[in-house]
């Protein structure tokens, strides 16, 4: 029961780092919004692009639509958060939470952004592998821990 009490704790650790990161991008996605430097969110999340390629006017929706990712962003970054102390003392409820609410929100990055080439590494990719490290570690822990 050790080994699983030290995996919990580990994916618990990758959940608050990650949640943490999208907290803080939401947060920032959002303050480029309310500010009208749209081009700064866009330039934040798709940061492998020539920041000089996307200033530009953008319509206002095109503002609201990024500051509701944004907002997704914030309240993603919370829920995994918060599961992750729950995750610590090993509840099953906020382990599958987690990996839904964290799993779907990088699947749909991985997906349009890392696949599509408009994202550095270093934070957004190393977040995906940290989130499915979370994931993966966290799963494995519940069913060693069912047997």
């Amino acid at each position: 029961m050790k080994n699983v009490s030290i995996l919990l704790k580990t994916a618990a650790i990758l959940w608050i780092v990650w949640g943490l990161v999208h907290i803080l991008a939401g947060v920032m996605t959002m303050k480029g919004v309310l500010t009208n430097d749209i081009s700064a969110s866009i330039s934040g999340i798709a940061d492998a692009v020539d920041p000089e390629s996307l200033q530009m006017e953008y319509p206002s929706a095109a503002g609201a639509i990024i500051g509701q990712h944004g907002f997704n962003l914030f309240w993603i970054g919370l829920v995994t958060f918060i599961c992750a102390f729950f995750i610590w003392k090993g509840n099953k409820n906020a382990i599958f939470l987690a990996a839904i609410t964290g799993g779907l929100a990088d699947l749909g990055y991985f997906l349009f952004l890392d696949l599509g080439g408009y994202v550095n590494f270093m934070p957004g990719t190393v977040m995906t592998l940290v989130s499915s490290l979370a994931i993966l570690t966290s799963f494995y822990a519940h069913y060693k821990a069912k047997k």
